[in-house]
């Protein structure tokens, strides 16, 4: 799940002999093997869909391409796509590109959605942090949130500011899922900071075409610094290390304790087991008599 800021689409080959065709609004582009998972993955997209902020929309007609994997991804991205990315967005000329050969790609169709949902919606520049997090709220990617209690890393205080969390989001498959934990916590953050509960008055603020670091103030009271300030403390309180204990982390230490108790005792026994087994000399057991009476007669 990825969002490239790239345009130049034209330029972009698709594997030989893919095959197109029109659902609805959406143009569907894959090989014959994967033509049928495109159209059914477009028929369930070409309807007005529900979107944070911006309440149920229809979207502008896009292309939806689906390839094979991750090397037929990269080489459509030229390169830009990590190993690990599922599907990427490219909101100015409204594609979407898919892997087959991963699960959950209506869930990973969502998030992409997400991104030509807010871009669509919002014409100047906002952060990649808020980028993601906004398409993960989208695809009501909850459960990257419950990953962020057993993150250890978080709980005991590490905590990215917003520029670097802009880095992680494009590093390796270990970081980018934390990241994009901590991104969609961010925009809700966002949202709790509004007296409305809302994201609703940000988006209103960012569709009139004012700037986001504008539009945060306007929103929220707070400039970016203060805004990651609040935010870094909302996530010291939410994701703490006693929430890191009672999502399963005491257990983990439990685990841990005992298996290096383990570890230790088996190590001090090897002398005694080896002085044990020393001059141990093992007897086969001698052959049973043989009953001269037994046989057919």
């Amino acid at each position: 799940m990825l969002l490239l800021r790239a345009s130049g689409a034209r330029a972009q080959t698709i594997a030989p002999g893919a095959v197109e065709t029109q659902v609805g609004r959406i143009t569907v582009i894959a090989d014959p093997a994967h033509l049928a998972l495109g159209i059914g993955l477009a028929e369930r997209a070409d309807r007005p869909l529900p979107w944070p902020g911006l309440g149920t929309r229809v979207l502008p007609p896009f292309r939806l391409i689906v390839v094979a994997d991750a090397a037929a991804l990269a080489r459509i991205s030229r390169g830009r796509a990590p190993a690990w990315g599922a599907g990427i967005a490219l909101p100015d000329p409204h594609i979407i590109i898919l892997r087959a050969d991963l699960d959950g790609l209506d869930h990973t169709l969502r998030h992409e959605l997400g991104h030509l949902a807010l871009h669509d919606a919002v014409k100047v520049r906002v952060p990649l942090w808020f980028d993601e997090g906004y398409a993960s709220w989208g695809a009501n990617e909850w459960d990257r949130l419950e990953s962020l209690k057993l993150n250890l890393a978080v709980a005991s205080g590490s905590r990215p500011g917003l520029r670097e969390l802009d880095g992680l989001l494009r590093g390796s498959a270990n970081t980018a899922d934390a990241a994009y934990a901590l991104a969609v916590s961010a925009v809700l953050e966002l949202a709790r900071r509004n007296p409305s509960g809302t994201i609703a008055p940000l988006m209103s603020h960012l569709e009139a075409g004012e700037d986001f670091d504008s539009a945060l103030v306007e929103t929220t009271g707070l400039t970016e610094s203060r805004f990651e300030t609040e935010w870094q403390r909302s996530l010291k309180t939410r994701y703490g290390i006693l929430t890191w204990l009672l999502a399963g982390g005491f257990w983990a230490i439990v685990a841990f304790g005992l298996g290096g108790i383990l570890w230790a005792r088996r190590r001090a026994d090897a002398p005694r087991r080896a002085a044990l087994n020393d001059g141990w000399v093992i007897v086969e057991d001698p052959e049973p008599p043989v009953d001269q009476h037994d046989g057919v007669v």
